[in-house]
């Protein structure tokens, strides 16, 4: 592993040669002219069938938590902890995957993690507690932590600069595609068979991957047993790994209980922020003196990786929160199955892998800058047409808000992955996947933490609001009382009786509105933040699309 700042030895003393994206001309990497012995398509389609399991993972399970509390005897509370110890463990692996796979080599560390993610899959599909089930899910979490930034680390070894935008689409496809469907297999397979099929459905996947893997994956010269041997040499820094281990499963719980426990109301939420906040900020203190740091910190040196790790934050939280915000619509105010409502997001699955082609052709030919320009924009306005939703609509209309929405992701996830790759050389690959996928696997928790709490507590403002005009001093309301309770009358209530059901009828309207309002507020909000992406691109170097940013 390479490092983008290195130390050179003078009379004076040592000091720093910057390679800063001040420039577009990058050193030759060390495995200039390699070529992978097998196709770079059948390399691409082996790593994303496992990735797809592993993304796949971490929302088909969502769905299935009331049925896994019933077949374990514990309760719905209990059982969400299958999603938090999955997180947590996937989020603390993800930055230190470039670590681990300088030192063991990226193959290696590639199919163990397929391996231990097929076999933790199965055994969560036999697990005979609760107790059990939540300790298999940290294990599988972690292998699954290291799939996502290995395999983008493989794409962009394996495929030539030019080929990078039709690369990351394949890519896209499993990392876009597999949390629209994910809900709707859930809640299919848990309806008809049974909760444990979730876990039992990855191990042919996973078998049929590590296979594939064996025959075609290789890694390229610069990870050679030699090259990993004097990586080894460099000692381990356990303080930067006690740190980030730390902070993030700590920062995971925070994000995935915090809205469920009142936040910093709750003591428990609050030591954990606290330890996750100062954990973190002493990680990047320790790391930024270090020789050889656990992540790569200088990277964020370069004002264009800077910036498309940021965006693919933002990019985390709107494709999280807009996941959960819709199903969540239609599922509790307009009273669709778990199953329709995922159903409600599978097109727009499907019009993101029509759309992925044809913006990796794009990108061969337009500036990755111009691109991710028309997907923020595009995805801001889908957000702000999701913003007139109503109780009112039907399916289809439901449908086409989130293929509209489709529509802009496509145009994001590429460009900005293919813009964070420019400042590749070879080694560093591995840390810029495993940085660029922790920004989106963090952004998607904050995402979905910042939806729930903001339809939570809007609702409650918007209640306050309405409830102002709900006098009896309203005609209108007046009116809307006498007719129903005169029609409760007639089909045999007592007067006291229609009067308070009347009542409750208008009181439950009134929340119903309400969570509406609380609904379409978090729309706009990620519509804002997708507009507030679209200065940003201005700081983005300009590319050539034609010729090769990094030398292979």
């Amino acid at each position: 592993m390479a490092e983008v700042t290195r130390s050179s030895a003078s009379s004076g003393g040592a000091h720093r040669i910057s390679m800063l994206e001040s420039t577009e001309a990058r050193r030759p990497s060390p495995h200039a002219g390699w070529k992978p012995r097998h196709s770079p398509w059948a390399i691409a389609l082996t790593v994303t069938m496992a990735t797809f399991m592993e993304v796949l993972d971490t929302s088909i399970a969502n769905v299935a938590v009331p049925n896994i509390a019933g077949g374990l005897s514990a309760s719905v509370d209990e059982a969400t902890w299958i999603l938090t110890a999955y997180l947590v463990a996937n989020g603390i692996v993800l930055p230190l995957s470039a670590w681990i796979t300088t030192r063991v080599g990226r193959k290696r560390f590639y199919m163990t993690c397929v391996a231990v993610f097929t076999a933790s899959s199965f055994l969560c599909g036999v697990a005979p507690s609760l107790t059990a089930l939540i300790c298999l899910r940290v294990v599988q979490g972690a292998a699954g932590g290291g799939l996502q930034p290995s395999e983008q680390a493989i794409l962009a070894d394996t495929f030539p600069p030019e080929q990078f935008g039709m690369a990351f689409a394949i890519y896209g496809m499993a990392v876009v595609l597999a949390p629209a469907i994910g809900p709707t297999l859930g809640g299919f397979v848990t309806d008809n068979f049974s909760w444990r099929w979730i876990f039992f459905i990855n191990v042919p996947v996973g078998v049929a991957s590590l296979l594939f893997s064996h025959r075609i994956v290789e890694d390229p010269p610069y990870m050679t047993a030699a090259s990993r041997k004097a990586a080894r040499k460099l000692g381990v820094d356990y303080i930067g790994l006690g740190l980030i281990a730390l902070g993030l499963g700590s920062l995971q719980v925070v994000l995935d209980k915090g809205q469920e426990d009142d936040w910093l109301k709750s003591h428990f939420i609050a030591i954990l922020a606290t330890i996750a906040a100062v954990a973190l900020i002493m990680f990047v203190l320790w790391e930024c003196r270090q020789k050889n740091p656990v992540v790569e910190l200088k990277l964020f040196q370069g004002r264009t990786f800077a910036t498309t790790t940021l965006m693919m934050f933002v990019l985390g939280v709107m494709l999280y929160g807009s996941t959960v915000l819709l199903p969540l619509f239609v599922q509790v105010l307009m009273g669709y199955t778990a199953e329709l409502a995922g159903m409600v997001l599978s097109p727009g699955g499907f019009a993101i892998i029509a759309m992925l082609p044809l913006v990796g052709a794009l990108s061969s030919r337009v500036q990755a800058r111009w691109l991710v320009a028309v997907g923020f924009l595009i995805s801001a306005l889908a957000l702000f047409h999701l913003a007139g939703l109503n109780l009112n609509i039907d399916f289809r209309t439901a449908m086409m808000y989130r293929i509209y929405q489709s529509i802009g992701l496509a145009f994001l996830f590429i460009p900005i992955n293919t813009a964070a790759f420019t400042s590749a050389t070879g080694e560093n690959s591995n840390q810029i996947s495993s940085i660029v996928n922790l920004a989106r696997n963090v952004g998607g928790s904050v995402g979905i933490s910042l939806v729930t709490t903001l339809t939570t507590r809007r609702a409650q403002i918007h209640q306050q609001a309405l409830v102002r005009h709900v006098t009896n001093y309203d005609e209108a309301l007046r009116d809307t009382l006498s007719g129903l309770s005169s029609q409760l009358a007639h089909n045999g209530y007592s007067r006291p009786d229609a009067t308070h059901h009347s009542l409750a009828w208008v009181y439950a309207m009134v929340q119903q509105q309400a969570s509406v309002q609380a609904y379409i507020d978090a729309f706009w909000l990620l519509g804002v933040a997708c507009l507030c992406m679209l200065p940003l691109v201005l700081l983005m170097k300009k590319n050539d699309p034609h010729q090769a940013v990094m030398a292979h």
